[in-house]
């Protein structure tokens, strides 16, 4: 079975694009200068339709996460992570810690990771590994 894989729409093209890339791409206000994740045409802070896109630095630290040990079809049979990372610009986002053990030991909350790219088929998704040093 292969991994269930989002579907672009009309709104979240340009972050599949960046993605695809090898480039973490956010939306930000030009009016209230407000970061924001999950694309959307308007800001959730001040509801203007006045905005950007640019490229993300890709680092972020763990916020939160689960270890999942039941075995999935579509990502094998070893444990794995899903966190949510609170990217350096502010918002959060969904993912998977990947290049490290799946474990409470390995998984310490606030610490550093950076964006690496996995792509499966025309879709290149985001997960995080821990930085380095």
């Amino acid at each position: 079975m292969d991994r269930v894989l989002p579907q672009p729409t009309p709104e979240t093209q340009h972050f599949w694009d960046g993605c695809k890339a090898g480039e973490l791409r956010l939306q930000r206000c030009t009016v209230c200068a407000k970061s924001y994740f999950p694309p959307r045409p308007f800001c959730p802070a001040c509801g203007s339709r006045d905005v950007e896109v640019y490229a993300a630095s890709g680092r972020a630290s763990l916020y939160s996460y689960v270890i999942n040990h039941r075995p999935r079809p579509d990502m094998g049979k070893e444990p794995h992570s899903i966190a949510v990372v609170e990217l350096a610009e502010g918002p959060r986002m969904m993912t998977n810690i990947v290049g490290c053990p799946q474990t409470p030991e390995a998984l310490v909350l606030d610490m550093t990771v950076v964006v690496t790219f996995e792509t499966f088929g025309e879709i290149a998704l985001p997960l995080f590994k821990p930085a380095e040093g």
